[in-house]
């Protein structure tokens, strides 16, 4: 069979071979469009074609492991399959480990890392265990993709969440939303993204919209429960919900951690009868594929997920085609992508809010029982 060229590729994909090259070797790909882009990966794929550029000879191995701590979620999912998309065009194979948010479980994949047949790794979340992950990566190329942390001594490809907070209460004070709430699973260290949103939400507020309040509701999830239950994160967000209009009746807008969380909100503010955003607004983050859907249209913050999931498979490719049969670390790569908001059809200017129990008057004084009946007033 002969052997598939670069001119075969443009002709099935309808561009030049000059689109076809860049876009191969990812260079001025901002000349062209998502679609002509997919269109030249697509054919590509099909005639089993990489570039005698990304062909690594040195390297036997071709194995990528990626570490995430879960597949439900449609922003791994996507960001994983933007990490094949880059690994299949540079000859890799992946291998995908799932945590569950489990440090033991993330102890064993950093071990299997080590293994001899694995050429690098690639955390599709920030480590657990960022000392641990450290110095494997000091024998083994590592990438890690998530929240912007200058201390951690991995190549990362990442967003600031903290500024992506703060878009989204720019956002909201512009609509005129006085008292919000944040909805999160698990707030802890551990998770840096969702502390990290919530930072900028409250320092934005501060700022911006002194006389204004962003009230916490979280709930903790255990990796066992991750595990096994496979909507958690919209029960989450449901549960919650329902305790932050009883607890928390000033609300006007609720921003949940993540688009999934924000669908159980959704779901929970319709049950009890409230229209979206006439009564209540609602912002979620990442702009996972389904938050476009027709009735939904969520308000959302765009994170490049596929971009950032290519991202990280070329970084670490860099590291792999400079590998020596004894791997050296060398500088630290930090690639951060922007993030945009999304404005979509969930929220709205602000309804007038119920008053705060600080805000409320007092009940007026009831007259002393003399025996005699108030003008008005009817005892029978």
């Amino acid at each position: 069979m002969k052997k598939p060229t670069i001119k075969d590729i443009a002709a099935r994909a309808g561009v030049s071979t000059a689109c076809v090259s860049m876009i191969l070797n990812r260079k001025n790909l901002s000349r062209f469009s998502e679609e002509t882009i997919a269109n030249v990966y697509r054919a590509s794929q099909e005639y089993g074609y990489t570039p005698r550029s990304q062909q690594f000879h040195k390297n036997p191995k071709k194995l990528i492991l990626i570490i995430c701590p879960s597949v439900m979620n449609p922003y791994y999912a996507t960001l994983i399959q933007g990490m094949e998309q880059e690994a299949w065009i540079r000859g890799y194979m992946t291998l995908i480990f799932t945590t569950y948010w489990d440090t033991k479980a993330e102890s064993e994949a950093l071990k299997l890392a080590e293994e001899p047949f694995i050429a690098g790794v690639i955390f599709a979340m920030f480590p657990q265990q960022p000392a641990q992950a450290e110095e494997i990566g000091r024998r083994i190329p590592m990438t890690t993709v998530g929240d912007r942390n200058l201390s951690i001594q991995i190549d990362t490809v990442d967003v600031n969440n903290y500024e992506a907070g703060r878009m989204v209460a720019m956002h909201l004070i512009s609509l005129g939303h006085k008292h919000i709430a944040y909805i999160s699973t698990t707030l802890t260290a551990d998770h840096s993204s969702r502390v990290n949103r919530c930072r900028g939400l409250q320092d934005e507020y501060q700022n911006s919209c002194p006389g204004g309040s962003v009230t916490i509701f979280s709930e903790d999830v255990s990796s066992e429960k991750e595990r096994n239950v496979v909507d958690v994160e919209q029960k989450v967000g449901y549960s919650l919900a329902q305790r932050c209009l009883k607890e928390a009746p000033q609300t006007t807008a609720i921003v949940a951690i993540n688009d999934m969380v924000a669908y159980g909100v959704r779901q929970a503010l319709i049950d009890m009868g409230k229209k979206i955003p006439d009564d209540i607004s609602l912002c979620g983050f990442d702009n996972i594929y389904p938050s476009r859907f027709h009735g939904i249209e969520l308000t959302t913050v765009e994170h490049a997920i596929v971009e950032r999931g290519r991202g990280s498979v070329r970084l670490l490719a860099e590291k792999l085609n400079g590998q020596t049969d004894a791997w050296t670390p060398q500088a630290i790569t930090r690639l951060e992508y922007q993030s945009r908001l999304i404005a979509g059809s969930t929220t709205g200017i602000a309804r007038e809010p119920s008053p705060t129990p600080a805000e409320r008057p007092d009940p007026p004084a009831a007259p002393a029982d003399n025996g005699e009946i108030p003008t008005g007033t009817d005892r029978n």
